[in-house]
């Protein structure tokens, strides 16, 4: 099973940038689609961008679409966030997690939490005003 961990977290102001990095043990992540959820404080987890197992398509959520960026590097087992234009908005613990499914079609990526079953333990991002 993936044990994925995240860092690069930290406190960034509004309009600055941060790069979250996961990092994924225990087998390859080469044939998994792979996403981002975050936990704003007092609310629930939320889809944040998916990529398909080659790389080649992604889906984000809207309000982050044009700021940030999904990427991966298969031959490292790591996937990436880059986060631009932070807002106030975007503070949240961040998740990275593994769909169970191979070879996911790009328009079959999922974007609620029970579709994915390898979580790590979170990156808080937090964006001052």
């Amino acid at each position: 099973q993936v044990q994925p961990v995240e860092s690069g977290g930290g406190v960034v102001q509004a309009g600055g940038s941060l790069r979250l990095s996961c990092v994924a043990s225990g087998r390859t992540i080469s044939t998994l689609a792979m996403v981002w959820f975050r936990q704003p404080p007092g609310k629930e987890r939320e889809f944040v961008a998916a990529i398909k197992w080659s790389g080649d398509a992604t889906k984000y959520r809207d309000s982050v679409k044009g700021r940030f960026s999904i990427s991966r590097d298969n031959a490292k087992n790591t996937m990436y966030l880059q986060m631009n234009s932070l807002k106030p908005e975007d503070t949240a613990v961040y998740y990275c997690a593994s769909e169970p499914r191979t070879f996911m079609r790009g328009e079959d990526l999922a974007i609620t939490a029970a579709d994915y079953d390898s979580w790590g333990q979170g990156t808080q991002v937090t964006v001052s005003s």
